[in-house]
């Protein structure tokens, strides 16, 4: 028996128990309101949106949590069991999909359907990487393009609105309120990326080819997809060079990973390193993805020596 389904056997008990001996679901709603649990962060923080104060929202990714290998424990698999809608983002989380296919696959809303994906075939910077082969060599983190996201939460709000027809009109009304935010947001980072003294982005694992194609800009990974891959000391030598030939000021770290390759990197080409937040989860009270993406885009504007 695997392991996935040594867990959904105890999430049955879990179930179980929840129906037989306490009044509260799986995940804590007891009220008869649209449970929707979403994968990570940016799938959260849309759905959120879309939600208002109906449906509950839940997360799968805790908190500060590295998304990419999230395991789930028999509670979460239980949640999926119950939930109303999950949304995620499939070839992202492993364990997320194999527990869906099992126990929520006519209840799951894919953010990979509602938008194209790019491949990682131009910005993977090493063959072979694990991640790879599990997203079907596609980039996941469509989310840092804001007309993607908007997109995603376009139709998150009518897969929602399914679910709940009585309330669909809401859900639509606040997708178009968030899709009006997003595009005003993709405005400010045209307008204020447009002229710069350069154009390179060197990244400590190659998260921001979204955001990188939205504003012609270019992406030089560290590492691949995964945030945890250890570059070979060739990948680290051409990475050094590109950065020299460029002359990159800034090698750019994330927060939930260690920055110790950035900074080698950093003190190798005489750079500085910076934070730029790929947003697959929040570090930070009080934080939300409006608040990390501008803060993206002031790191940007220093790093590339923007005057516009």
């Amino acid at each position: 028996m695997t392991r996935l389904r040594l867990l959904l056997a105890a999430a049955a008990v879990v179930a179980l128990g929840a129906a037989t001996g306490c009044t509260a679901r799986a995940d804590g709603a007891a009220d008869g309101r649209l449970r929707i649990v979403t994968a990570f962060y940016p799938l959260q923080f849309v759905a959120q949106r879309i939600a208002g104060d109906g449906p509950t929202v839940g997360n799968l990714t805790k908190p500060g949590a590295e998304p990419h290998d999230v395991e789930l424990n028999p509670r979460q698999v239980a949640r999926i069991a119950d939930a109303d809608l999950v949304a995620y983002l499939k070839g992202f989380q492993p364990a997320v999909d194999q527990a869906i296919a099992l126990e929520a696959k006519d209840r799951a809303f894919d953010a990979a359907t509602a938008v194209p994906l790019l491949s990682l075939a131009e910005d993977h910077p090493e063959p072979g990487e694990e991640h790879t082969e599990l997203s079907g060599g596609m980039d996941p983190h469509v989310w840092l393009d804001p007309q993607r996201l908007a997109t995603i939460a376009d139709r998150l709000a009518t897969r929602v609105g399914q679910a709940d027809p009585a309330h669909a009109a809401d859900y639509t009304a606040r997708a178009a309120t968030l899709h009006r935010e997003l595009d005003a947001l993709d405005t400010e980072y045209a307008t204020r990326l447009a002229t710069c003294a350069r154009r390179e982005i060197v990244t400590g694992h190659s998260a921001f080819g979204y955001l990188a194609q939205r504003y012609g800009l270019t992406q030089v990974g560290i590492t691949g997809i995964t945030p945890e891959g250890e570059p070979s000391p060739r990948r680290l030598a051409a990475v050094a060079a590109e950065a020299e030939r460029t002359g990159t000021t800034t090698i750019f770290f994330e927060t939930l990973v260690s920055p110790k390759v950035a900074e080698t990197l950093a003190r190798e080409v005489g750079a500085r390193t910076a934070v730029l937040d790929p947003l697959e989860g929040l570090t930070e009270p009080g934080e939300d993805y409006f608040s990390v993406m501008r803060r993206n885009l002031a790191a940007l504007r220093t790093a590339l020596g923007c005057t516009s």
